[in-house]
């Protein structure tokens, strides 16, 4: 009898125990199964876009829906050093979340670009997060061969302007981008950011290829918790310690020239820099690690920067149309950090920046000096940086020119036919 009932009594336990696993299932999967916008419970919630339109402020939309004026004031006020609601730009929407339709907002949506978004709440006390978007990386490759320029080839291959530029950075010692001829040939491997199955962001470039009339020129990136860049194949950063001009995507206008007819005075003064033409607003560059010795205006040079690198070099960038933010006196900077954008201050006659060098003191020709390379990976790194060089390099080398893939399905097709 006893044993009956202890079986009876188990049986029960483990009838009890299975509709309590049953029942977290079903409430799991009902969680699983709820759909969230921004993060919030899409059944519970209304979500309004809105456009700010010509001479409009976020605040008179809040006014009208409802929100206190010192809710506003004090949301003006915390915003401005996370995302500040007065860069809410026209061309793009923002959203207004409430939970009935006519409830006043618990919380503004703003995406400023397609990874990120922020959420101001109002309703019941102020507060801001910002949110990075999850997202997968999925990797690219690219390939093209120059007809006209690199950039119209690299167009062919529908990069977009930053891959252009990682690849010109990863390759920048070795390859004279200046002066590409007819016939090189390029070969890319980058990670694109997508999320929901759409690319939103580009990624790093993994390892680019470069071929030209001196032969073929390789950089991979490797990364680790002490090392980030680029580098040749026997583990060599592909940067040196100076960079070759001081912005992107520019020409030279004007070389180092101690003979130049002046075309503001009139009359013959050395130009002892490198001009680059560039349109305004252009980025300038740090050409190379230092510290800021000027930074300031003088009717001449307009807005400009100087810096000490070593006991050796300075450089000075003139006429910006303004300098950097930070940037001052005494500031450390770091090779490829914008320092300020192209302008026409001073005595110029058109937007570009005057780059000048010193070497001991000596104002010189910057395109003439051959610069060191930067120290190569220490022999501990050498083990990770050879494998992960030689996975690149296999999924490099078998990128395809569209030439060769139009080629190869050219001949597929025509096996194709003849077994037919």
């Amino acid at each position: 009898m006893c044993i009956s009932i202890c079986v009876l009594l188990a049986g029960f336990l483990l009838l009890e125990n299975c509709q309590v696993e049953r029942n977290v299932q079903t409430v799991s999967n009902q969680i699983s199964k709820i759909e969230k916008v921004f993060g919030f419970d899409k059944s519970q919630h209304i979500f309004d876009t809105y456009n700010l339109v010509d001479n409009q402020n976020l605040g008179d939309i809040l006014l009208y829906e409802g929100i206190a004026w010192d809710s506003i004031m004090k949301l003006d006020d915390i915003s401005s050093d996370i995302f500040s609601i007065r860069k809410f730009r026209p061309e793009k929407p923002f959203t207004l979340v409430r939970k009935d339709s006519c409830d006043s907002p618990t919380c503004i949506i703003y995406e400023p670009n397609k990874l990120t978004y922020v959420k101001y709440y109002i309703k019941d006390s102020v507060d801001i997060s910002v949110v990075k978007k999850d997202y997968d990386l999925v990797r690219h490759s690219a390939s093209g061969i120059i007809e006209s320029s690199l950039w119209n080839a690299m167009m062919d291959a529908e990069l977009d302007i930053d891959i252009i530029d990682k690849m010109e950075d990863a390759l920048a010692s070795s390859v004279d981008f200046w002066h590409v001829e007819k016939d090189d040939e390029f070969k890319l491997l980058f990670e694109r950011k997508h999320i929901n199955g759409k690319a939103v962001a580009n990624g790093e470039v993994l390892a680019a290829s470069y071929k030209d009339d001196r032969g073929e020129h390789y950089a991979v990136y490797y990364e680790n918790e002490r090392y980030a860049g680029f580098y040749d194949l026997e583990g060599n950063p592909t940067k040196s310690s100076f960079l070759r001009a001081p912005l992107k995507h520019s020409r030279i206008s004007s070389r180092y020239n101690l003979r130049r007819f002046h075309p503001i005075k009139k009359r013959r003064i050395p130009h002892l820099g490198t001009d680059y033409a560039a349109p305004s607003g252009t980025p300038i560059f740090s050409v190379a690690d230092g510290v800021v010795e000027k930074a300031g205006f003088t009717r001449n040079n307009g807005y400009f920067v100087k810096i000490r690198h070593d006991n050796v070099y300075q450089t000075q960038y003139l006429h910006m149309r303004k300098i950097g933010k930070g940037i001052k006196r005494g500031v450390r900077v770091t090779q490829g950090q914008t320092i300020g954008q192209v302008g026409q201050t001073g005595l110029a006659t058109g937007p570009h920046v005057c780059f000048r060098f010193w070497k001991h003191g000596k104002q010189v020709n910057h395109l003439r000096e051959n610069f060191a390379p930067k120290d190569p990976l220490p022999a501990v790194e050498m083990p990770d940086f050879i494998a992960q060089r030689d996975k690149l390099m296999k999924e490099l080398e078998k990128v395809q020119f569209q030439s060769q893939k139009a080629k190869d399905e050219d001949d597929n097709y025509a096996m194709m036919k003849e077994l037919q």
